[in-house]
């Protein structure tokens, strides 16, 4: 930020009072030399304004586990917000002081976390999450018990100092072969959205964090990651409205004050632009229709839907342009250059009229407002430090369990069996450190347990990997083979076939989307890929049920 101008300001040692006569030799100012002073000052004081501005905008991540300087000289200039991720959390004990030192700059900075529990886990990224995921939630369909969850998740968010939560996805999952979405979405159907949508929003909220719905207009009728590509809706105006926009307005009526943006496509309400930078979808469809008035937050800026096409700058702009109050940039390269860039861009794009005035200044008072009454929020709340084993409980009670003729008689496993886990490459909204499977806990059930975890490179590197490494070990004992949606990688599915073709009694574990068929001797779903989706799993094999 460009320190201001003081035209003629008096030296330390000189009280004002006094006058300041210039020597002989110096030149008088003229008239004409005085202005251009005069205009260097309003232009510099108008700069000034308008970082503060856009820097209050801004929504940026950091690399580290302690308060960077940079961040610190951010929040004392225009900086309003920053969000968390993994790379910044090494236990509870650790992020509670990194929040501490960033709420002594500002006691109503705004301190988001892209915590959706389930597969996606920020707090828990190194262990895998102790709560299960949307998926779960409306497999079982029980409301009480899904606002209990949120409740506990907001619980560890307050104690951890966190005010805002990138949760809960209210995406409809109408394509089961939505490669980013799945099970973070609480399924197919949007009455089931709707009902735990508002659920997982009041829960969150009464323990004193923000809740945020995303992807507005609703990312589930998509089949490409927007990390990597744009994705489009085909879907009608009115199919959308039937279909996507139900779960938005059941956030809204729950209380919801945050949106987040989808990097997608709409053709049904332009044909141009992205809804993050879409004015009929950001103004017209959600502030107009809808009657959203709370905060509009984009997806990560760094994403290539977006940066593809518009680079990171130009997304930046146009986002707030399009009617987006907040930019999040959480990438990897997140950091000091990159958020002195885009503060950068948005002033220039002010200056040059790209982006108007007003909209810049709107968008600071929204961000302003939702601080100020987040920071409330979070305060009027007692820190609750207690543990609970709702999130095992849940996961318990979601997991469900196929068998075909009488051949669930393969249960209890008897003996320690060996384990083949089927790994896909993951989006990138998923920690690729997060561990997940059944062969850990099982192994700590049934000691003695064997597994192998294997790829789609591995096997593609190897013809017979999968029998040296999945069948030969498993001779004499029993076989647990463990998928992660199954059904949206083809290589897997071949992989899962031919392990059973050599052992039909093998059990089949899906811990992703299922799609229906129930391949096996005995079939179990646990809707999501958590640790304690796993333990509930290992625990049912086991017979500890």
């Amino acid at each position: 930020m460009e320190p201001s101008t003081r035209p003629n300001s008096q030296p330390n040692n000189q009280p004002s009072s006094e006058p300041r006569v210039a020597p002989s030799s110096e030149p008088r100012a003229t008239p004409s030399t005085a202005s251009s002073t005069r205009r260097s000052a309003t232009s510099s004081g108008r700069r000034d304004r308008l970082t503060r501005l856009a820097e209050s905008t801004l929504q940026p991540g950091f690399v580290g586990t302690t308060l960077p300087d940079w961040v610190r000289r951010g929040i004392a200039g225009g900086l309003t917000s920053v969000v968390l991720f993994g790379r910044n959390i090494v236990d509870p004990e650790q992020v509670a002081r990194l929040t501490a030192e960033l709420r002594a700059e500002n006691r109503d900075l705004i301190i988001a976390i892209d915590e959706e529990a389930g597969d996606v886990t920020r707090l828990e990224a190194w262990t895998g999450a102790s709560r299960p995921g949307n998926l779960a939630l409306g497999a079982v369909d029980d409301v009480e018990l899904t606002e209990s969850v949120a409740r506990d998740i907001g619980r560890e968010l307050h104690a951890a100092g966190v005010s805002l939560d990138y949760a809960p996805s209210a995406d409809v999952n109408s394509n089961p072969f939505n490669p980013v979405i799945g099970a973070r979405s609480f399924g197919a159907g949007t009455d089931v959205v709707c009902r735990h949508t508002a659920a997982w929003i009041r829960g969150l909220q009464s323990a004193g964090v923000a809740a945020c719905a995303k992807h507005f207009p609703g990312h589930g009728d998509t089949s490409v990651d927007s990390h990597h590509g744009l994705p489009q809706v085909s879907a009608s105006a009115e199919e959308i409205a039937a279909t996507a926009l139900p779960p938005f307005l059941a956030a809204m009526e729950a209380g919801v004050r945050v949106v987040m943006t989808g990097h997608l496509l709409a053709p049904a309400y332009d044909t141009e632009l992205p809804a993050t930078m879409s004015p009929r979808i950001l103004v017209d469809l959600l502030r107009g229709e809808l009657g959203f008035d709370g905060l509009v937050v984009t997806d990560g800026i760094e994403m290539s839907a977006v940066t593809a096409r518009y680079g990171i700058d130009g997304a930046t702009v146009r986002a707030v342009k399009g009617g987006a109050d907040a930019v999040c940039v959480g990438g990897e390269n997140a950091g000091e250059a990159t958020f002195d860039q885009l503060a950068n861009a948005l002033v220039q794009a002010v200056v040059d009229g790209t982006l108007p005035e007003a909209r810049i200044s709107e968008a600071a008072a929204r961000v302003a407002e939702f601080a100020a009454w987040s920071g409330s929020r979070t305060r009027a709340v007692a820190t609750d430090a207690a543990a609970s084993d709702i999130g095992l409980v849940a996961a318990r009670r979601a997991l469900r369990v196929r068998t075909e003729g009488d051949r669930g008689s393969v249960l209890p496993l008897v003996g320690a069996p060996h384990v083949v886990e089927l790994a896909p490459t993951m989006n990138l909204a998923i920690d690729g450190q997060t561990p997940w499977g059944v062969a850990a806990p099982l192994s700590d059930l049934l000691p003695g347990t064997t597994s192998v975890r294997l790829t789609e490179t591995d096997l593609r590197e190897s013809g017979d990997l999968l029998d040296r490494k999945g069948l030969d070990p498993a001779a004499e004992r029993s076989l647990v083979v463990v998928v992660r949606d199954a059904a949206r990688h083809g290589w897997m599915s071949a992989a899962m076939e031919r392990l059973l073709g050599s052992r039909p009694d093998a059990v089949v574990v899906e811990m992703g989307v299922p799609n229906g068929a129930a391949p096996g001797a005995v079939h179990l779903i646990t809707h999501g890929a958590t640790r304690v989706s796993g333990m509930a799993a290992a625990e049912f094999l086991a017979g500890r049920r």
